[in-house]
């Protein structure tokens, strides 16, 4: 029976490998099926769930597995400078994610279960990959602090923190009370990209995987890049359509890059 450590290497190859289909059935046809894109005759939209509990729901284990693992880590690990700060970089986004962003939404289309479900098992899967890691099977060498990958990999992942976190205030602040039509996001990051929230998030995991420089980080950068990357692609391309005045000037999700249609 393979060990532990081989199985956690079996979970990460798979995130890498399921990142691929999952980018071409997004741009190639397939929508993420909730928001917008919600269709209330499909079969995964039947039990609709509030937009608050369904993010605090799906959120929550990327939060509550890492810090099981940290009750079961090694002493050495656990005391490294290294490996807390890593771990507080993740602890920090999900922390955001899970306690403060469900309670900031006003409203918000209700989100189908089995999206709520699918979100909980990734956010479960990719805990454990993530915090085992950093608890059992990797002690970074305490060198690693003044390393310019490790710098630049964390000024990077606080850049995008701090665009996803400016971008979703963007949004949640476009309609006034009682207003439900869409509008057209301006400022910070909108001004150049229609996925703003979607670049900052990528910029953070680009960040978190350099200043880890570990293949577990790799593959939820790249899964995070291959799953939100169409859909902000999507929703450039919804604003297109939908808006005649929509600045022609911005990208889809990466700047001065990603907008080409793709389909």
């Amino acid at each position: 029976m393979p060990g532990e450590e081989t199985i956690h290497l079996i979970l990460v190859l798979i995130m890498i490998i399921v990142s691929v289909p999952t980018f071409l059935y997004l741009c190639f046809g397939g929508e993420a099926p909730y928001g917008r894109y919600r269709s209330a005759q499909a079969l995964y939209s039947y039990f609709p769930v509030e937009a608050r509990l369904a993010w605090f729901i799906q959120e929550s284990p990327a939060l509550v597995i890492p810090l099981i693992c940290l009750s079961l880590g090694r002493e050495e690990l656990l005391s490294n400078p290294v490996n807390i700060a890593l771990c507080s970089l993740f602890l920090l986004h999900y922390a955001q994610r899970t306690l403060i962003f469900p309670f900031l939404l006003r409203g918000g289309k209700k989100t189908p279960l089995f999206i709520v479900f699918l979100a909980f098992m990734f956010c479960l899967w990719n805990g454990y990959i993530q915090f085992r890691y950093l608890t059992v099977f990797e002690n970074y060498n305490k060198a690693w602090l003044t390393d310019p990958r490790f710098i630049v990999g964390v000024l990077l992942f606080f850049t995008g923190f701090g665009v996803n976190i400016h971008s979703d205030h963007i949004l949640r602040n476009l309609r006034k009370p009682g207003d439900t039509d869409y509008k057209i996001p301006r400022g910070g990051m909108f001004e150049y990209v229609s996925g703003a929230n979607f670049f900052g998030e990528i910029l953070e995991w680009l960040g978190f995987a350099i200043a880890c420089w570990s293949l577990p980080a790799f593959a939820f950068s790249f899964f995070t890049f291959c799953n939100i990357g169409p859909r902000g692609y999507q929703h450039h391309q919804w604003y297109l359509k939908k808006f005649q005045d929509y600045p022609q000037s911005r990208k889809a999700v990466i700047p001065f890059i990603w907008s080409r249609t793709l389909r």
